[in-house]
C-alpha cells in the first residue's frame, strides 16, 4: 500500500515532497498518512485547483532541500550534481 512505499522512502533518508491523494477520510486516517511521512494530506473527491495549489506550496517549501541536493539516485545509476559525474551501480559512466 501507499503507507508502506512511503515508509520505505522515508527510510531511504529522502525527503522529496509527498502529498497523499485518498479516499479515506477519517481523521485517523489522514494523521497517520502525516505521521507516516506525508507532508500534506488531501481526501476525494478534491477540486483540481486546490490540489495545484497544494503542490505549489509543497514545491516552494522544499525549495531549499533541492538547492543543498549534490546527488540524485534512481534505482542503482547516482548523479552527482556537484562533480557532474554519473555511476550505475558503483561503475562509472563516461
Amino acid at each position: 500500500d501507499g503507507l508502506t512505499l512511503l515508509k520505505g522512502i522515508r527510510e531511504a533518508g529522502k525527503s522529496n515532497p509527498v502529498l497523499i491523494l485518498s479516499a479515506l477520510t477519517s481523521i485517523d486516517e489522514r494523521v497517520s498518512g502525516l505521521r507516516g511521512g506525508g507532508d500534506d494530506y488531501l481526501t476525494k473527491p478534491f477540486a483540481f485547483s486546490e490540489l495545484l495549489a497544494r503542490c505549489e506550496a509543497l514545491l516552494r517549501r522544499s525549495s531549499a532541500i533541492r538547492e543543498e541536493t549534490q546527488e540524485l539516485w534512481i534505482a542503482d545509476l547516482r548523479l552527482d550534481l556537484r562533480s557532474r559525474k554519473a555511476d550505475r551501480a558503483g561503475k562509472a559512466i563516461n
